[in-house]
């Protein structure tokens, strides 16, 4: 996460604290919808989907209020497909400053009037996807026109100067070579960056792993180069501890001690709980402390270390330094 405010990070702090404690999700993945805009390389969504049986905005603060996390996620499919979204927003910020809400999206559907209608809703941080410093971004997504666009608008909302837009690259085989190239692409544009780690359990493609000797070389190198451009601004917002684990996941071809379920977990669009986006075990939402007992204590899965999921993939000390007193560093409100 990028940086927040004092007053913010020390509400998180104290949520997260207390969830922690509780054994409550301190993330909570809203996918409000399935349908999506992309027909992505790396993703099991994709093209249009039923959305007659989609949670309304107002059948959001039931799971607020009973999950009460610190961090939402707004997702999908492309969550902006939904005319709602912004509606939906209310109903999970409730007025609050918490939970912190970050919109996970392709950017094809936003627009400056969905941008500031969003931050108006409550929307603190818009991850941005990006998988390629140019064209190939469209041919990866399956979606033309797709990187002119994020080209054009993406400055253009950055000189405004909300500090709240922050690219998100998924690592894979075929954009390896592009670590640095997608690192130079946030400078150029003003924004903050963050890596994930591709995963083929979503849609049994291994092909887009990186796992092979000369690919674990070229990953270390290009994330070393990258590590070396760290600055106070804070621009890369992984933190190095969660860059080595990515490094490790992929030469070991996965990681174990995933604690989905319980640190975090995904409501999907038609109002289930699941441990994560690629566990497909449905539970209600009284019911998930039968999904703790059931999933989360013999989860045996090492197959992602997506973002998710590497914010917290850390005990709670570490969490605690990293992700507040280093990297929620405090900083002056937001002009």
């Amino acid at each position: 996460m990028r940086k927040v405010p004092l007053a913010d990070s020390l509400r998180i702090i104290g949520r997260g604290t207390t969830n922690w404690i509780a054994e409550r999700p301190i993330v909570v993945s809203f996918e409000v919808t399935d349908a999506c805009t992309c027909w992505c390389k790396h993703c099991d969504h994709g093209g249009p989907k039923d959305e007659s049986r989609n949670l309304k905005p107002a059948d959001y603060r039931r799971y607020m209020e009973a999950l009460n996390p610190c961090v939402v996620q707004v997702s999908g499919g492309e969550p902006l497909m939904r005319d709602d979204v912004v509606e939906i927003v209310r109903s999970i910020k409730n007025g609050s400053t918490l939970p912190y809400t970050i919109l996970v999206s392709n950017w094809s559907e936003m627009t400056e009037e969905k941008y500031l209608a969003l931050r108006e809703a409550g929307i603190d941080q818009f991850s941005v996807s990006l998988d390629f410093p140019d064209e190939r971004h469209d041919e990866f997504r399956g979606l033309g026109g797709l990187y002119r666009r994020l080209e054009a608008l993406i400055p253009r909302l950055a000189k405004m100067g909300h500090d709240d837009i922050v690219l998100n690259s998924c690592i894979t085989s075929e954009n390896l070579g592009e670590i640095e190239a997608i690192a130079d692409k946030s400078r150029e544009w003003g924004v903050n960056l963050c890596y994930s780690a591709y995963s083929a359990r979503r849609t049994g493609c291994r092909d887009l792993f990186p796992g092979s000797p000369a690919q674990l070389a070229e990953l270390n190198a290009r994330l070393d180069r990258v590590e070396k451009r760290r600055d106070a601004t804070n621009w890369i917002v992984n933190s190095p501890s969660t860059i080595d684990a990515t490094r490790d996941y992929f030469a070991n071809a996965g990681r174990p001690g995933c604690k989905a379920g319980l640190r975090f977990l995904v409501v999907t669009a038609d109002g289930f709980l699941q441990p994560c986006s690629m566990q497909f075990k449905r539970y209600a939402l009284e019911d998930r402390d039968q999904m703790v007992r059931e999933f989360t204590a013999s989860n045996k899965c090492d197959e992602c270390y997506v973002s998710i999921r590497s914010y917290l993939d850390k005990s709670f000390p570490q969490l605690l330094w990293e992700n507040v007193s280093g990297f929620l560093s405090f900083q002056s409100e937001r002009q």
